[in-house]
C-alpha cells in the first residue's frame, strides 16, 4: 500500500486513544465523511460513520476558509456518530500537492534525503521553509544501482488550514494523507487485480475528480480533471429552484416532487460533460504516452450515484467500468449497516484513510 503520507511530517508525541480506535476523516469541499476505526491497517474495521454536508464557501482553492464552520461540522458528525477516538487520518486535495517521481543512485539514508531536498530545491516554485516534503523508495534498479523515489511536497499553510481545524473541533491530527493515495490504498484493500494488470481509479469529488492509474499494485500515474458534483448541483438549483442541499439529494435518483424522468433530461447533458472530461483525461494522461490498455475502471465519490453516469462513461471509455466498492473487504460493525453500504462509494477515500497509522511509512 501507499504509505507516502506522514507527508506532512507530522510527528505526534500525543498519541492518546480510545481502545486503539481512529477516526478517519475525509474533509472534501462539500461534505465531511467520518468513519470511526480500529483493526490492523490491512483490514480496517468500521465502528461509526457519519455524513454531513459544507457550505460551499468552507473549503476553497484546496484549503480550509473558514475552520469554524469546518470543526463544528466535525464535532457535529463525532457526536451523531458516537466515535470516542480522539486521533484522526486526514488528507489534503492532491491538486494542491507536488508529486514527482526521481530516480538517484542507491545510497545510505541520509545521503538520500540530502539529495532528495537538493533534488526539491529544483523543481519546487516555493522556498522549501514554506513547504512540507515527505518521500519514499517506491522501486530499486539493481541494474543501475539505482532507486525510484516519488516525493512529495505541500505548502504548510494548506495542511495547517487541516490540522488546525481538526484540533478546534478537540481532536488531534496524528497522519495527513493526500486524496490520490488513499484512493489507491482502499483499492490495495479491497481487489486484488492480476500480475501487471493496468486499471484506473477516478473519485468523483464535487469540484474536481481525482483519478490515479495502477499497474498492479503500483500506482504509474496520478491526476485530476476540473469537473465534479457541483456540475449536477447548479444545473438543478438554476432549473428547479431548489437548494443546494436539496440539490445535493434529488441529483441521485430524483424525489417525490421532483421524480427521475424530470430530473435526468437535466442532467443527461452534465454526465455526457462529465464522461468527455474524463475521457480526455484519461486519453491524454495515459493512451497518448503508451499502447497499453486500461483493463478496468472503478468509479467512486458522491456522483458515482447519478443514475446513467456509469453506463455513459463505459459506452465513452469504451472499457469496462464499474461501481467501486469500498467495504468488499472491510469489516463493518455498525448499526446501520444498510446506510451505510447505500452511500459507499462516497466513502472510498474515507477508507483508504482508514488503511493508515500514526507512524507507519
Amino acid at each position: 500500500m501507499s504509505a507516502l503520507s506522514n507527508i506532512l511530517n507530522l510527528r505526534v508525541t500525543n498519541l492518546f486513544r480510545t481502545d486503539g480506535r481512529l477516526l478517519s476523516l475525509d474533509i472534501g469541499s462539500s461534505a465531511v465523511k467520518l468513519l470511526e476505526i480500529d483493526g490492523p491497517a490491512d483490514r480496517p474495521r468500521i465502528r461509526a460513520f457519519g455524513s454531513h454536508p459544507l457550505a460551499p464557501s468552507a473549503v476553497q482553492n484546496n484549503m480550509i476558509q473558514e475552520p469554524d464552520q469546518v470543526a463544528a461540522v466535525i464535532r457535529t458528525l463525532v457526536a451523531e456518530s458516537g466515535a470516542k477516538a480522539k486521533q484522526v487520518i486526514t488528507a489534503v486535495p492532491g491538486p494542491a500537492v507536488i508529486i514527482k517521481k526521481i530516480q538517484l543512485p542507491h545510497q545510505e539514508p541520509g545521503e538520500l534525503e540530502n539529495s532528495v531536498l537538493f533534488e526539491a530545491g529544483n523543481f519546487i516554485p516555493e522556498n522549501l521553509e514554506n513547504v512540507n516534503l515527505d518521500f519514499q523508495i517506491v522501486d530499486v534498479i539493481e541494474r543501475d544501482n539505482q532507486v525510484e523515489v516519488l516525493l512529495v511536497a505541500v505548502k504548510k499553510e494548506i495542511i495547517n488550514s487541516y490540522t488546525s481545524a481538526i484540533r478546534m473541533a478537540g481532536l488531534e491530527p496524528a497522519v495527513v494523507d493526500v486524496d490520490y493515495f488513499a484512493l489507491e490504498n482502499m483499492f490495495e484493500a479491497n481487489y486484488s487485480p492480476p500480475g501487471n494488470e493496468i486499471v484506473a481509479l477516478v473519485n468523483i469529488g464535487a469540484r474536481y475528480s481525482s483519478i490515479n492509474i495502477l499497474r498492479g499494485s503500483r500506482s504509474t500515474f496520478t491526476g485530476d480533471v476540473p469537473v465534479g458534483g457541483k456540475e449536477f448541483n447548479d444545473t438543478l438549483v438554476r432549473n428547479l429552484g431548489v437548494s443546494y442541499v436539496e440539490a445535493e439529494t434529488i441529483k441521485l435518483g430524483g424525489t417525490s416532487d421532483h421524480p427521475l424522468a424530470e430530473i435526468d433530461p437535466l442532467l443527461q447533458p452534465v454526465k455526457e460533460f462529465i464522461a468527455d472530461e474524463i475521457h480526455r483525461a484519461l486519453s491524454f494522461f495515459w493512451t497518448a504516452a503508451t499502447d497499453e490498455t486500461i483493463s478496468a475502471v472503478y468509479v467512486s465519490g458522491g456522483a458515482a450515484h447519478v443514475p446513467g453516469l456509469v453506463t455513459l462513461l463505459h459506452e465513452r471509455l469504451e472499457m469496462p467500468v464499474q461501481l467501486a466498492s469500498p467495504f468488499e473487504r472491510v469489516d463493518v460493525s455498525v448499526r446501520d449497516r444498510e446506510g451505510l453500504m447505500k452511500d459507499a462509494p462516497s466513502y472510498a477515500i474515507a477508507v483508504g484513510l482508514a488503511t493508515r497509522r500514526p507512524g507507519d511509512k
